[in-house]
């Protein structure tokens, strides 16, 4: 029996297709809106964090990021963090629409790349109630303080209503998103957990998954960071880090570091497996994680 509706919406001159989770309880309901972090598509374990969140009382918005998995979009697998933060933007004004749905009651989730972003969405925009970044991918080094406030100004400016698909100064692509053999072929990510992962969980049968991606860096007046949004954060944060993260991208000093400037209220919660470890379904990992992550939404929107 299927449990989600098929939806669509418009973002960025693209359709970003998914599904939406309804709760079998009556009356509004708040909700969850959910993308999968760098490349993968709605099907490889971030359907399963749906259906948690559904039975625990949530609807839930999950959608495949432009130029993946369902969604339109050109060109095919390319990754710009500016606008997969502007398909999070549109997916709140979207589900905003549906009379099912607590206009007020809005949480953000990502994972990885995905997270970093919903951080950044979470301090430039004042819908969301509540944000889950899960093992977030907000850099291998912090960046220059920001004591003034003055980049995060140009950041959320940008976001807004910047130009940021033109002069890219940094296109690392088109490359294989994992590989077995770095020497000869390259990836864009390079642990062997990647590989792993990624073959074994987007080589099923219907996840549109492709092991190609294209990783686009407008040369914006401010780069997309997640430490310089972190501290203009104004809704409760749920960050889920692994103290021994094999993603470069994803330094777990870094995450702490950005997690503590963060204003209350917080929660940081630390969990084994590596970076991939919480995306093993079914999995005591997962199990963990999808359980902390409801009992924070639970008590965020009780």
């Amino acid at each position: 029996m299927r449990v989600f509706e098929t939806v669509e919406f418009t973002s960025e001159g693209a359709m970003l297709r998914g599904r939406l989770y309804r709760p079998a309880r009556p009356g509004a309901a708040p909700v969850v809106i959910m993308a999968h972090g760098t490349s993968a598509t709605i099907t490889m374990t971030t359907d399963r964090y749906a259906e948690v969140f559904r039975d625990a009382g949530f609807a839930v918005l999950l959608y495949d990021h432009r130029n993946f998995g369902n969604s339109s979009g050109e060109p095919r697998h390319e990754i710009n963090p500016w606008v997969q933060a502007r398909g999070y933007c549109d997916a709140m004004t979207f589900i905003q629409s549906d009379s099912g749905i607590d206009r007020k009651a809005i949480a953000i989730w990502g994972d990885s790349y995905s997270a970093a972003e919903v951080i950044v969405v979470g301090a430039v925009d004042e819908r969301p109630a509540a944000v889950i970044a899960q093992v977030p991918a907000i850099g291998s080094q912090l960046p220059r303080p920001d004591h003034d406030g003055s980049s995060f100004s140009v950041m959320r400016d940008t976001l807004r209503d910047g130009v940021v698909d033109a002069r890219p100064y940094d296109r690392p692509g088109p490359l294989p998103v994992v590989s077995a053999d770095q020497l000869n072929t390259p990836s864009l990510l390079k642990p062997i957990q990647a590989f792993r992962w990624f073959i074994e969980y987007g080589g099923r049968y219907g996840t549109g998954w492709e092991n190609q991606v294209t990783r686009v860096l407008p040369a914006t007046p401010c780069p997309f960071n997640a430490a310089i949004a972190a501290p203009h954060l104004r809704h409760p944060l749920c960050m889920m880090i692994a103290p021994e993260d094999e993603m470069p991208g994803a330094n777990p000093t870094v995450s702490r570091a950005a997690f503590a400037s963060v204003p209350e209220p917080k929660e940081l919660f630390e969990i084994d497996g590596g970076h991939f470890g919480l995306l093993h379904h079914p999995s005591a990992l997962f199990e963990q994680a999808s359980s902390t992550q409801t009992d924070f939404l639970l008590r965020t929107f009780s």
